[in-house]
């Protein structure tokens, strides 16, 4: 099977790459910039072209049975005006111009598979949620709601839509982790704000699972939650990272107040969260590797200094 994807290049999208061309797939990465010796590596087929604007690179879509829809700009930042718009059209511009390719090439693309997150949800206290659950409110919940309404409309090219609603994405070189794991080798990590705040995560290698499962199983269709069977508290989730590293917590939880004077609206997102089931996958048959967050933490700290030896 050929599978177009966008984001390909990132964190997730490498791995899911490598997993793909192991599957005996192929796999086309769209990427902005190129090198000769990039233009067909490890068996992938690179092409150049910007996502957030039409162009040539639409034209390949046509060859392709499954597109891949991977790309966002990060919201681990400070939200600024400047930040807010490229969250913003890196999400909606780039399915727009997909849903246009697919819809007015007619080629032999089947399935359009595009990464949402479950800040569609919006903020929830312990409210347990599934795929049957209504969008919430605030910018990420609108942002996401828009990118969700933008990849369905692929349907009416009788193309088979999936909205992976991703949960925090713990992998080995990249993710939360890569931000979160240098303070706690420091000794300076902690809970933030109470800690009680429900984290809804995800294995890199389950993640992968799970898109090579559904490109598989054509019954599936709609929302799909990619998180993990059981979610954390803030406070689970920092204890067990700081006993999978060995450096156990001393310091008190970091106040809100502070964090929102540092991060301004983006605390939100780590002072607040949801609490996601994977329903729809769960009853599929789908198999997590990892669904105890301090097995999925200590499998990644433990690679992590094996290939550091």
């Amino acid at each position: 099977m050929k599978i177009f994807i966008t984001g390909g290049t990132g964190f997730v999208g490498t791995s899911l790459a490598e997993a793909l061309l192991r599957d005996n797939h192929q796999v086309t990465i769209l990427t902005r910039s190129i090198r000769k010796s990039d233009a067909l590596k490890n068996g992938v087929l690179f092409i150049q072209g910007d996502p957030l604007k039409s162009g040539p690179w639409q034209k390949m879509i046509r060859d392709h049975e499954v597109v891949l829809n991977l790309a966002g700009a990060s919201i681990f930042r400070r939200w600024t005006k400047k930040t807010r718009q490229a969250i913003r059209e890196s999400r909606i511009l780039t399915t727009q111009n997909l849903v246009n390719a697919i819809r007015e090439e007619r080629g032999r693309t089947s399935t359009l598979i595009s990464t949402s997150a479950v800040g569609y949800y919006g903020f929830h206290e312990d409210e347990e949620l599934d795929e049957s659950s209504g969008p919430g409110e605030g910018f990420l919940a609108s942002v996401t709601r828009e990118w969700e309404e933008t990849a369905l409309l692929a349907e009416s090219a009788g193309i088979r839509v999936l909205l992976c609603r991703l949960g925090i994405v713990l992998g080995h070189d990249g993710g939360a982790l890569g931000m979160i794991v240098p303070l706690f080798r420091k000794w300076l990590g902690s809970p933030l704000g109470n800690g009680k705040q429900w984290m809804s995560w995800i294995h890199e290698k389950d993640l992968v699972g799970i898109y090579r499962f559904l490109i598989s199983r054509t019954d599936i269709r709609g929302p799909v939650n990619c998180t993990a069977p059981f979610a954390v508290t803030n406070r689970q989730f920092t204890d067990a990272l700081g006993d999978a590293l060995g450096k156990p917590l001393f310091l008190p939880p970091a106040p809100g107040f502070i964090l929102r004077m540092i991060m301004g609206e983006f605390a939100t997102v780590v002072l607040k969260g949801q609490r996601v089931t994977p329903r729809k996958l769960l009853d599929a048959g789908f198999i997590f590797e990892f669904q105890q967050i301090r097995d999925a933490l200590g499998e990644i700290i433990s690679s992590r200094k094996n290939l550091n030896k």
